[in-house]
């Protein structure tokens, strides 16, 4: 097993649920987040707080980090008080979502300073984190990947990628497209279905037993849209994010999206009407009040 002391950057709503497990897996953790609440829960597990990147990459020689925006980690990875200007890592592990140019630029730099950076996006949401269920998409070589795997373990289902600094962001920006289309999609057929006056459990029923089926019908409608609790936990503006980065990456490559175009439009628009802090479940909103209607299940309260 690698190193029993690890550092983790960013223990928010899916750090702090991939810290908790692998504390439980019996990891010693030295964390460090600028939510000192979310510190503070993992502390009262046991881990030891920080009070920078740094520090963290002082105290640990395998860092992981959970962070929101390709900036952000760059700025955790590469500023002065960042990961790159600790004096004991080795290893930085990214579990956030990039795009492969950051991923290959972050890489770079901190190859420049000995430290091997390892590309590893997790796909599952806040409930996979809690579950460790989450697809583990690794890019690095090979022998390190094998190394860390125990770690990766804890948290999901491990996919060895590539090589390559970032293929494992490819990979989760094509996961990421594909679940943002079926969100956006299955929207706007249950509020067409909805208007015509089908029945919402109804209507769920069967596209989950037919060749319509997908992560949005199998689980955010039925959990979040139908009781109407919009309580996913992932917001529309970090959808936004990931489909633009997949977009720019197509275009890099001379792919044409012109579905993802439309998909990120209609998520440009959500957030426009129903704020950028909104639930990726509250897609369905926007379309709802275009259509003068709602798509209610039987657990919805009454209106």
């Amino acid at each position: 097993m690698p190193n029993k002391h690890l550092g983790f950057v960013g223990v928010g709503r899916m750090g702090g649920p991939m810290a908790g497990r692998l504390l439980e897996a019996g990891y010693a953790l030295t964390i460090y987040d600028t939510d000192r609440s979310a510190m503070a829960r993992l502390e009262r597990r046991g881990a030891k707080g920080a009070g920078s990147p740094a520090e963290v990459a002082s105290a640990a020689e395998t860092v992981l980090v959970s962070l929101p925006t390709p900036d952000v980690v760059k700025s955790v990875a590469l500023s002065p008080s960042g990961i790159v200007a600790g004096t004991r890592v080795k290893t930085f592990v990214d579990l956030s979502t990039t795009g492969p140019r950051v991923a290959r630029e972050v890489g770079e730099a901190l190859a420049s300073q000995g430290i091997a950076a390892v590309d590893a996006p997790v796909s599952g949401g806040p409930g996979g984190a809690e579950k460790g269920t989450l697809a583990v998409m690794v890019s690095c070589p090979r022998p390190l990947a094998d190394e860390l795997r125990p770690i990766f373990d804890v948290i999901g289902k491990v996919f060895w990628i590539g090589e390559k600094p970032g293929m494992g962001q490819t990979m989760k920006l094509i996961n990421n497209i594909l679940s943002a289309s079926a969100i956006c999609m299955t929207s706007e057929a249950l509020v067409m279905g909805a208007k015509a006056g089908l029945d919402a459990d109804t209507m769920i029923a069967v596209i989950n037993a037919g060749s319509g089926r997908n992560t949005a019908t199998e689980d955010k409608f039925p959990r979040c849209v139908l009781p109407r609790r919009f309580d996913f936990g992932f917001s529309t503006e970090l959808l936004s994010k990931d489909v633009r980065l997949c977009l720019e990456t197509a275009e890099s490559l001379g792919v044409p999206m012109l579905v993802g175009n439309a998909v990120r439009q209609l998520l440009a628009l959500a957030q426009a009407t129903q704020g950028p802090g909104m639930d990726i479940t509250q897609i369905v909103c926007t379309v709802e009040s275009w259509a003068g209607v709602e798509v209610r299940g039987r657990a919805a309260p009454s209106s």
